[in-house]
Protein backbone atom coordinates (compact mmCIF):
# COMPACT_ATOMS: atom_id res chain seq x y z
CA UNK A 1 0.00 0.00 0.00
CA UNK A 2 2.73 2.19 0.88
CA UNK A 3 4.45 2.61 -2.25
CA UNK A 4 2.26 4.72 -4.25
CA UNK A 5 2.38 6.97 -0.47
CA UNK A 6 5.83 7.09 -0.79
CA UNK A 7 5.92 8.57 -4.56
CA UNK A 8 3.23 10.84 -3.61
CA UNK A 9 5.38 12.30 -1.08
CA UNK A 10 8.95 12.17 -2.98
CA UNK A 11 6.97 13.97 -6.11
CA UNK A 12 5.39 16.55 -3.64
CA UNK A 13 8.82 17.41 -2.11
CA UNK A 14 10.09 18.06 -5.77
CA UNK A 15 7.28 19.95 -7.08
CA UNK A 16 5.95 17.29 -9.93
CA UNK A 17 2.73 17.15 -10.95
CA UNK A 18 0.73 14.10 -11.88
CA UNK A 19 -2.15 11.84 -11.89
CA UNK A 20 -3.06 9.28 -9.41
CA UNK A 21 -4.76 6.45 -11.53
CA UNK A 22 -7.20 4.04 -9.72
CA UNK A 23 -8.72 1.49 -10.41
CA UNK A 24 -12.05 1.95 -8.90
CA UNK A 25 -14.30 -0.70 -10.41
CA UNK A 26 -13.83 -3.81 -12.24
CA UNK A 27 -16.17 -6.81 -13.80
CA UNK A 28 -15.32 -9.83 -15.38
CA UNK A 29 -11.75 -10.61 -16.11
CA UNK A 30 -9.22 -7.57 -15.55
CA UNK A 31 -5.69 -7.65 -15.10
CA UNK A 32 -5.32 -5.99 -12.02
CA UNK A 33 -7.73 -5.78 -8.74
CA UNK A 34 -10.10 -3.15 -7.39
CA UNK A 35 -7.75 -0.31 -5.57
CA UNK A 36 -5.03 -0.64 -7.73
CA UNK A 37 -3.12 2.05 -8.29
CA UNK A 38 -0.21 4.24 -10.46
CA UNK A 39 1.24 7.81 -10.95
CA UNK A 40 1.32 9.18 -13.77
CA UNK A 41 4.23 12.40 -14.50
CA UNK A 42 4.89 14.25 -17.93
CA UNK A 43 8.03 11.55 -17.83
CA UNK A 44 7.51 8.53 -15.54
CA UNK A 45 5.22 6.20 -14.85
CA UNK A 46 5.02 4.46 -10.79
CA UNK A 47 3.18 1.22 -10.65
CA UNK A 48 0.94 -0.44 -12.57
CA UNK A 49 -2.89 -1.16 -13.36
CA UNK A 50 -1.44 -4.13 -15.47
CA UNK A 51 -0.05 -3.11 -18.40
CA UNK A 52 -0.92 -3.70 -22.31
CA UNK A 53 -3.06 -1.18 -24.29
CA UNK A 54 -5.15 -0.28 -20.88
CA UNK A 55 -2.32 1.11 -18.94
CA UNK A 56 -1.23 2.84 -22.31
CA UNK A 57 -4.73 4.43 -22.36
CA UNK A 58 -4.77 5.75 -19.05
CA UNK A 59 -1.38 6.99 -19.47
CA UNK A 60 -2.43 9.22 -22.06
CA UNK A 61 -5.89 10.28 -20.63
CA UNK A 62 -3.18 10.88 -17.33
CA UNK A 63 -1.20 13.06 -19.15
CA UNK A 64 -3.99 15.00 -21.01
CA UNK A 65 -4.82 15.95 -17.61
CA UNK A 66 -1.33 17.11 -16.10
CA UNK A 67 -1.69 20.56 -15.20
CA UNK A 68 -5.48 20.78 -14.97
CA UNK A 69 -7.42 20.37 -11.86
CA UNK A 70 -10.48 17.73 -10.01
CA UNK A 71 -10.56 14.42 -11.86
CA UNK A 72 -12.07 12.06 -14.26
CA UNK A 73 -13.94 8.63 -15.00
CA UNK A 74 -13.22 6.38 -17.78
CA UNK A 75 -14.82 3.22 -18.28
CA UNK A 76 -12.64 0.72 -20.28
CA UNK A 77 -13.95 -2.81 -22.22
CA UNK A 78 -10.92 -5.19 -22.14
CA UNK A 79 -11.66 -7.18 -25.08
CA UNK A 80 -10.46 -6.44 -28.67
CA UNK A 81 -11.12 -2.25 -28.97
CA UNK A 82 -7.88 -2.40 -26.64
CA UNK A 83 -6.43 -5.58 -27.53
CA UNK A 84 -6.62 -7.32 -24.31
CA UNK A 85 -8.00 -10.70 -23.81
CA UNK A 86 -9.08 -10.39 -20.70
CA UNK A 87 -12.81 -9.55 -21.39
CA UNK A 88 -13.83 -7.91 -18.58
CA UNK A 89 -14.00 -3.79 -17.63
CA UNK A 90 -12.16 -1.76 -15.76
CA UNK A 91 -13.58 1.53 -14.55
CA UNK A 92 -10.54 4.06 -13.83
CA UNK A 93 -10.73 7.09 -11.53
CA UNK A 94 -7.69 9.75 -12.34
CA UNK A 95 -6.79 12.79 -9.88
CA UNK A 96 -4.97 15.53 -10.61
CA UNK A 97 -2.33 16.08 -8.02
CA UNK A 98 -1.11 19.56 -8.74
CA UNK A 99 2.76 20.47 -7.14
CA UNK A 100 1.32 23.68 -5.17
CA UNK A 101 -0.28 23.78 -1.92
CA UNK A 102 -3.76 22.43 -3.66
CA UNK A 103 -3.18 18.82 -2.18
CA UNK A 104 -2.99 20.19 1.03
CA UNK A 105 -6.42 19.12 2.09
CA UNK A 106 -5.18 15.44 1.25
CA UNK A 107 -2.00 15.67 3.68
CA UNK A 108 -3.57 14.42 6.66
CA UNK A 109 -5.01 11.52 4.72
CA UNK A 110 -1.93 10.84 3.75
CA UNK A 111 -0.28 11.04 6.77
CA UNK A 112 -2.77 8.47 8.71
CA UNK A 113 -2.38 5.84 6.05
CA UNK A 114 1.10 5.78 6.23
CA UNK A 115 0.96 5.29 10.26
CA UNK A 116 -2.47 3.44 9.99
CA UNK A 117 -2.48 0.38 12.33
CA UNK A 118 -5.78 -1.29 11.97
CA UNK A 119 -8.05 -1.48 8.81
CA UNK A 120 -9.82 1.80 7.81
CA UNK A 121 -12.02 2.86 4.36
CA UNK A 122 -10.14 5.71 2.31
CA UNK A 123 -13.30 7.91 1.02
CA UNK A 124 -12.87 9.55 -2.26
CA UNK A 125 -15.71 12.71 -3.34
CA UNK A 126 -14.45 13.82 -6.28
CA UNK A 127 -16.81 16.22 -7.69
CA UNK A 128 -16.00 19.30 -10.36
CA UNK A 129 -12.68 20.57 -9.84
CA UNK A 130 -12.12 19.38 -6.43
CA UNK A 131 -11.31 16.11 -5.20
CA UNK A 132 -11.38 15.54 -1.12
CA UNK A 133 -10.32 12.55 0.59
CA UNK A 134 -11.70 10.92 4.33
CA UNK A 135 -10.47 8.28 6.20
CA UNK A 136 -12.40 6.51 8.30
CA UNK A 137 -11.98 3.91 11.26
CA UNK A 138 -13.95 1.90 13.74
CA UNK A 139 -13.46 4.76 16.20
CA UNK A 140 -12.15 8.19 13.92
CA UNK A 141 -11.88 9.90 11.05
CA UNK A 142 -9.66 12.36 9.33
CA UNK A 143 -10.06 15.17 6.52
CA UNK A 144 -12.85 15.98 5.08
CA UNK A 145 -15.13 15.71 2.16
CA UNK A 146 -16.12 19.09 2.41
CA UNK A 147 -19.30 19.66 4.65
CA UNK A 148 -20.42 17.44 8.03
CA UNK A 149 -23.49 16.13 6.41
CA UNK A 150 -21.47 13.92 3.38
CA UNK A 151 -18.61 12.85 6.15
CA UNK A 152 -21.62 11.65 7.93
CA UNK A 153 -23.03 9.88 5.46
CA UNK A 154 -20.06 8.16 3.97
CA UNK A 155 -18.38 7.57 7.69
CA UNK A 156 -21.72 5.61 8.13
CA UNK A 157 -21.42 3.96 4.37
CA UNK A 158 -17.74 3.72 5.29
CA UNK A 159 -18.11 1.65 8.28
CA UNK A 160 -20.88 -0.74 6.90
CA UNK A 161 -17.57 -1.90 4.79
CA UNK A 162 -15.53 -2.56 7.60
CA UNK A 163 -18.14 -4.57 9.56
CA UNK A 164 -18.83 -6.62 5.92
CA UNK A 165 -15.29 -7.84 6.31
CA UNK A 166 -14.82 -9.55 2.91
CA UNK A 167 -15.98 -6.11 0.82
CA UNK A 168 -13.35 -3.92 -0.41
CA UNK A 169 -14.45 -1.07 -2.63
CA UNK A 170 -17.64 0.63 -3.73
CA UNK A 171 -18.28 2.73 -6.83
CA UNK A 172 -20.89 5.08 -7.52
CA UNK A 173 -21.88 8.07 -9.70
CA UNK A 174 -24.25 10.27 -9.32
CA UNK A 175 -24.20 12.92 -11.82
CA UNK A 176 -20.74 14.83 -11.48
CA UNK A 177 -20.26 13.36 -8.72
CA UNK A 178 -18.06 10.18 -7.94
CA UNK A 179 -17.83 8.50 -4.64
CA UNK A 180 -15.37 5.72 -4.41
CA UNK A 181 -14.42 3.76 -0.94
CA UNK A 182 -11.74 1.56 -0.72
CA UNK A 183 -10.68 -0.83 2.08
CA UNK A 184 -7.20 -0.32 3.27
CA UNK A 185 -5.40 -2.67 5.42
CA UNK A 186 -2.41 -1.08 7.88
CA UNK A 187 0.83 -1.27 6.59
CA UNK A 188 2.40 -4.18 9.06
CA UNK A 189 4.53 -5.70 5.93
CA UNK A 190 7.77 -4.58 7.44
CA UNK A 191 10.82 -5.81 6.83
CA UNK A 192 14.32 -5.79 8.83
CA UNK A 193 17.09 -6.80 6.75
CA UNK A 194 20.54 -7.22 9.15
CA UNK A 195 23.45 -7.06 6.68
CA UNK A 196 24.30 -5.00 3.05
CA UNK A 197 26.08 -7.89 1.23
CA UNK A 198 25.60 -9.17 -2.49
CA UNK A 199 23.02 -11.18 -1.15
CA UNK A 200 21.26 -7.86 0.87
CA UNK A 201 21.51 -5.78 -1.63
CA UNK A 202 20.03 -8.32 -4.74
CA UNK A 203 17.10 -8.66 -2.30
CA UNK A 204 16.49 -5.15 -1.88
CA UNK A 205 16.85 -4.60 -5.39
CA UNK A 206 13.61 -7.48 -5.32
CA UNK A 207 11.77 -6.06 -2.94
CA UNK A 208 11.60 -2.82 -3.93
CA UNK A 209 8.23 -3.10 -6.13
CA UNK A 210 6.69 -4.54 -3.71
CA UNK A 211 3.96 -2.86 -0.73
CA UNK A 212 6.65 -3.29 1.84
CA UNK A 213 8.47 -1.08 4.10
CA UNK A 214 11.72 -2.17 4.03
CA UNK A 215 14.49 -1.34 7.31
CA UNK A 216 18.50 -2.35 5.62
CA UNK A 217 20.78 -2.18 8.44
CA UNK A 218 24.31 -2.52 8.91
CA UNK A 219 27.23 -2.13 10.73
CA UNK A 220 29.72 -1.06 8.13
CA UNK A 221 28.85 3.20 6.74
CA UNK A 222 30.11 1.95 3.29
CA UNK A 223 27.92 -1.06 3.12
CA UNK A 224 25.20 0.51 0.92
CA UNK A 225 24.76 1.40 -2.43
CA UNK A 226 24.50 5.14 -3.25
CA UNK A 227 20.21 5.33 -4.03
CA UNK A 228 17.80 3.43 -2.22
CA UNK A 229 14.38 2.49 -3.26
CA UNK A 230 11.85 4.70 -2.31
CA UNK A 231 10.29 1.89 0.32
CA UNK A 232 14.01 1.61 1.96
CA UNK A 233 15.73 3.24 4.31
CA UNK A 234 19.34 2.27 5.27
CA UNK A 235 20.52 2.41 9.09
CA UNK A 236 24.15 2.29 9.72
CA UNK A 237 23.99 0.68 13.41
CA UNK A 238 26.65 0.48 15.75
CA UNK A 239 24.40 -2.35 17.77
CA UNK A 240 21.92 -4.21 15.12
CA UNK A 241 20.61 -5.87 18.69
CA UNK A 242 19.17 -2.49 19.39
CA UNK A 243 17.13 -2.74 16.10
CA UNK A 244 15.51 -6.06 16.81
CA UNK A 245 14.39 -4.09 20.18
CA UNK A 246 12.71 -1.51 17.63
CA UNK A 247 11.09 -3.30 15.40
CA UNK A 248 7.41 -3.04 14.78
CA UNK A 249 5.54 -6.30 16.02
CA UNK A 250 4.86 -8.49 13.09
CA UNK A 251 8.17 -7.85 11.57
CA UNK A 252 9.63 -10.22 8.94
CA UNK A 253 13.26 -10.53 9.97
CA UNK A 254 16.30 -11.81 7.95
CA UNK A 255 19.65 -11.67 9.03
CA UNK A 256 22.29 -11.87 6.83
CA UNK A 257 25.42 -10.63 7.93
CA UNK A 258 28.87 -10.72 7.19
CA UNK A 259 29.60 -11.92 10.55
CA UNK A 260 28.74 -15.52 11.77
CA UNK A 261 28.98 -14.40 15.59
CA UNK A 262 26.35 -11.29 14.99
CA UNK A 263 24.33 -13.89 13.49
CA UNK A 264 24.12 -16.11 16.26
CA UNK A 265 23.13 -12.80 18.49
CA UNK A 266 20.68 -11.34 16.23
CA UNK A 267 18.89 -14.48 15.93
CA UNK A 268 18.54 -15.20 19.84
CA UNK A 269 17.68 -11.57 20.15
CA UNK A 270 15.04 -12.27 17.37
CA UNK A 271 13.63 -15.72 18.60
CA UNK A 272 13.18 -13.98 22.42
CA UNK A 273 11.19 -11.77 20.89
CA UNK A 274 8.75 -13.96 19.83
CA UNK A 275 6.90 -11.37 17.78
CA UNK A 276 7.47 -12.00 14.40
CA UNK A 277 6.08 -13.07 11.13
CA UNK A 278 8.75 -14.26 9.43
CA UNK A 279 12.61 -15.24 10.47
CA UNK A 280 14.89 -16.23 8.15
CA UNK A 281 18.22 -16.86 8.78
CA UNK A 282 20.95 -17.14 5.68
CA UNK A 283 23.21 -20.31 5.46
CA UNK A 284 23.13 -23.96 4.95
CA UNK A 285 21.71 -27.12 6.99
CA UNK A 286 25.14 -27.62 8.54
CA UNK A 287 24.90 -23.63 10.17
CA UNK A 288 21.57 -24.21 11.88
CA UNK A 289 22.59 -27.34 13.66
CA UNK A 290 25.20 -25.33 15.06
CA UNK A 291 22.79 -22.18 15.96
CA UNK A 292 20.24 -24.67 17.28
CA UNK A 293 22.90 -26.36 19.31
CA UNK A 294 23.56 -22.94 20.42
CA UNK A 295 20.55 -21.52 21.01
CA UNK A 296 19.07 -24.20 23.19
CA UNK A 297 21.62 -23.52 25.61
CA UNK A 298 20.46 -20.17 25.48
CA UNK A 299 17.00 -21.39 26.61
CA UNK A 300 15.14 -21.10 23.32
CA UNK A 301 12.29 -23.51 23.00
CA UNK A 302 12.42 -26.50 20.30
CA UNK A 303 8.87 -25.13 19.02
CA UNK A 304 10.34 -21.41 18.72
CA UNK A 305 13.57 -22.79 17.00
CA UNK A 306 11.16 -24.72 14.52
CA UNK A 307 10.16 -21.42 13.36
CA UNK A 308 13.28 -20.21 11.92
CA UNK A 309 13.44 -20.82 8.70
CA UNK A 310 17.17 -21.63 7.54
CA UNK A 311 18.20 -22.35 4.76
CA UNK A 312 16.21 -19.53 3.57
CA UNK A 313 14.37 -19.10 0.21
CA UNK A 314 11.87 -21.73 -1.51
CA UNK A 315 12.54 -25.41 -2.45
CA UNK A 316 13.02 -26.33 -5.74
CA UNK A 317 15.81 -23.11 -6.70
CA UNK A 318 19.42 -24.13 -6.04
CA UNK A 319 21.21 -21.23 -7.56
CA UNK A 320 23.94 -19.71 -5.57
CA UNK A 321 24.22 -16.41 -7.33
CA UNK A 322 22.95 -13.38 -5.02
CA UNK A 323 20.05 -12.23 -7.37
CA UNK A 324 19.11 -16.40 -7.59
CA UNK A 325 18.89 -16.01 -3.76
CA UNK A 326 16.84 -13.08 -3.57
CA UNK A 327 14.37 -14.28 -5.95
CA UNK A 328 13.62 -17.25 -3.66
CA UNK A 329 13.55 -16.10 -0.35
CA UNK A 330 11.37 -12.86 -1.94
CA UNK A 331 9.07 -15.89 -2.90
CA UNK A 332 9.27 -17.16 0.40
CA UNK A 333 7.88 -13.89 2.17
CA UNK A 334 5.43 -13.62 0.17
CA UNK A 335 4.37 -17.40 0.69
CA UNK A 336 4.50 -17.49 4.36
CA UNK A 337 2.75 -13.50 4.10
CA UNK A 338 -0.10 -15.32 2.14
CA UNK A 339 -0.61 -18.14 4.47
CA UNK A 340 -1.05 -15.96 7.43
CA UNK A 341 -3.46 -13.31 6.09
CA UNK A 342 -5.38 -16.14 4.97
CA UNK A 343 -6.08 -17.27 8.52
CA UNK A 344 -6.19 -13.84 9.80
CA UNK A 345 -8.95 -13.55 7.09
CA UNK A 346 -10.73 -16.44 8.43
CA UNK A 347 -10.90 -15.73 11.96
CA UNK A 348 -11.51 -12.14 10.93
CA UNK A 349 -14.84 -13.57 8.71
CA UNK A 350 -15.77 -16.55 11.67
CA UNK A 351 -15.69 -13.84 14.15
CA UNK A 352 -18.12 -11.50 12.54
CA UNK A 353 -20.46 -15.00 11.27
CA UNK A 354 -20.78 -15.77 15.01
CA UNK A 355 -21.31 -12.36 16.00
Amino acid sequence: MTDWLATLKRLERDAVAGVLVTVAEAEGSTPRGLGTRMIVTASEIFGTIGGGHLEYKAMETARRLLGSAGHTVERFPLGPALGQCCGGHATLLFETLPPADDKAAWRPVLTALEELAAPAVQVTRAAAATSRKLLVGPEFCIGSLGDPATDAEASAAARALLHAGTARTRFSQNGDITMFYDVVLPGDFNIVIFGAGHVGRALVAVLAGLPCRITWIDDREDGFPATLPDNASAEVSPDPLYDVDEAPAGSFFLVMTHSHHLDLRLSERILKRGDFRYFGLIGSKTKRGRFEARLRKQGIAAETLARMACPIGISGISGKHPAEIAVSVAAEILRHREAVDIMARRDREERIHSA
